[in-house]
């Protein structure tokens, strides 16, 4: 049977006194909806200092969906490792690892816009050398015994529930964040379809005789939304769509690659490029996705129409999905 996914990163460009938090907890409601029809994984994201509100704070937020959910789990894709202290990011992983019973999941990237990294005081050139230490730390701490931290002895409790630590995986779109995962053992996640990067991973991993496997995302995965009548959706909602791609498309640079990469200019052009879609319930049956990725709230989507969509998708495309 196909992954689905919920998707939120809470942009809203332009909030109303109040929308923050009516959409932050709409958002906790729609976790809690889908836990209960038998999604797979809610995912988050993590920029910082972006104009649309874009989710900077990912770990409390994953924090509250676990509260407000039983069996899905939480994706953070991905935490930005060298913008965080790693002994209190083991602790915060640790204690929601013990309230959800492991169902975290934390994806470590190095980010790729320096703005981000110059608002909170960390050099962006150094963000290679901080990874490696946090990923380090991360892994010793969770053993629950003392281990040596920039010359000092510590020790980190309590222990995560899951063993022998929660799932880390590190993501990325370059040869150095391959060898990190390699080098340690990590699953890797390419940030986009990258094969010639997994062909490096495993190469590294032959080099330092270790376990791991790639998550390599499929060639074509849309971030979906799904209408009755997709034309109209389109012309009431495309604005939605086109700033969040617009968005995207300008924090993107030579180096960087992401599986959300538009060009598209105009709401008609974005359209034609399928990495959004709108679907009827029968069109998303019949697209056969390996990994069905909802985006309810996109861009800032009005909150009735991002219900509309979820309960689109667990009325009438889920069920058949499953037979």
């Amino acid at each position: 049977m196909a992954m689905t996914v919920i998707r939120f990163n809470l942009v809203d460009p332009e909030p109303a006194a109040g929308s923050l938090a009516d959409r932050y907890g709409t958002a906790l409601e729609m976790a809690a909806y889908a836990d209960q029809h038998g999604v797979d994984t809610i995912q988050t994201e993590e920029h910082h200092g972006a104009a649309n509100n874009w989710m900077p704070a990912p770990l409390p937020f994953a924090g509250a969906v676990l509260g407000a959910t039983r069996r899905t789990t939480v994706t953070i894709s991905a935490v930005l490792g060298p913008l965080y202290d790693p002994l209190r990011l083991a602790e915060d992983i640790s204690v929601l690892d013990l309230v959800s019973r492991g169902r975290l999941v934390t994806v470590v990237g190095v980010g790729y816009r320096p703005e981000e990294y110059a608002a909170l005081g960390v050099d962006f050139k150094q963000r290679g050398t901080l990874q490696d230490e946090l990923l380090d730390t991360l892994l010793a701490a969770w053993t629950g015994e003392e281990f040596t931290y920039r010359g000092r002895a510590v020790r980190i409790t309590p222990r995560p529930h899951t063993r022998p630590h929660p799932l880390l995986i590190v993501g990325g779109a370059s040869k150095p964040a391959a060898r990190r995962a390699a080098r340690l053992g990590l699953p890797f996640f390419p940030s986009a379809h990258l094969p010639e990067l997994e062909a490096y991973y495993h190469r590294m991993r032959g080099e330092y005789g270790t376990n791991g496997y790639c998550m390599m995302p499929a060639a074509r995965t849309p971030l979906l939304h799904i209408s009755p009548d997709p034309d109209e959706t389109w012309a009431r909602y495309g604005a939605h769509f086109l700033h969040e791609a617009r968005t995207y498309a300008s924090w993107q640079s030579d180096e960087t690659h992401s599986a959300v990469e538009s060009a598209a200019g105009d709401v008609s052009e974005l359209r034609a490029e399928g990495v959004y879609q709108v679907l009827t319930p029968d069109e998303a049956v019949a697209a056969g996705l390996s990994t069905y990725v909802l985006h309810p709230l996109c861009g800032g989507m009005p909150l009735d129409e991002g219900w509309r969509s979820i309960r689109l998708f667990f009325d009438r495309v889920l069920p058949r999905l499953a037979s």
